[in-house]
């Protein structure tokens, strides 16, 4: 009579070990009753990093938010200057900017808005007196001009928004726009 071998006990482990195995297996592969969906609407497709020496361009344009005044940024072909960042402005917030809360005080003006850019600075021609605005409509105007591409390489703190009224016999009101968004007076009115 021959003695029972202990290659038994290892044959029932490895079968045990490939049942288990082959369960994990299925139980992947049935996808954990997670039921297919069709296309998914996600947004934007990831942008990923920008290859060294290539220009992102954005329009920061101004509105107002629950919290305050508040800059959007939107994408660009090339450099914003400031009668197209102020033409982005009169327009309004955008569908995705409105569902984000930013809205804007600037009201249907008479005539149009126009900016001519300057050395470290921006002409801005109201066809309405700032009177008839809304504070913060002004801050909006100016520091969506401020933050357009103005020559001069000043930082957008540093750039003189010169406010023209009609009938202001060419004496702006010279503003800035603080670092949150507020045009604050640079100098008052500028009689040179």
């Amino acid at each position: 009579m021959r003695s029972p071998t202990r290659a038994a006990p290892a044959t029932a482990s490895y079968l045990a070990l490939f049942a288990a195995t082959l369960l994990v297996l299925a139980l992947f592969l049935t996808g954990c009753g997670i039921a297919p969906t069709g296309y998914v609407q996600a947004g934007a497709p990831a942008q990923g990093v920008r290859q060294p020496g290539t220009h992102t361009y954005t329009a920061r344009i101004f509105f107002l938010s629950p919290l305050g005044v508040h800059a959007a940024a939107r994408p660009a072909d090339g450099p914003v200057g400031p009668q197209e960042a102020l033409d982005l402005l009169v327009k309004g917030p955008t569908e995705a900017e409105r569902a984000r809360g930013l809205v804007s005080v600037v009201p249907p003006m008479p005539g149009r808005l126009t900016a001519v850019p300057a050395t470290g600075a921006v002409n801005v021609h109201l066809p309405t007196p700032v009177a008839r605005l809304e504070a913060a409509a002004t801050h909006q105007i100016a520091c969506t001009a401020a933050h357009a591409d103005i020559p001069g390489g000043r930082p957008a703190t540093q750039v003189d928004v010169r406010m023209y009224e009609p009938m202001s016999r060419d004496r702006p009101w010279t503003v800035r726009c603080s670092s949150n968004g507020i045009a604050l007076p640079a100098t008052g009115p500028d009689a040179s």
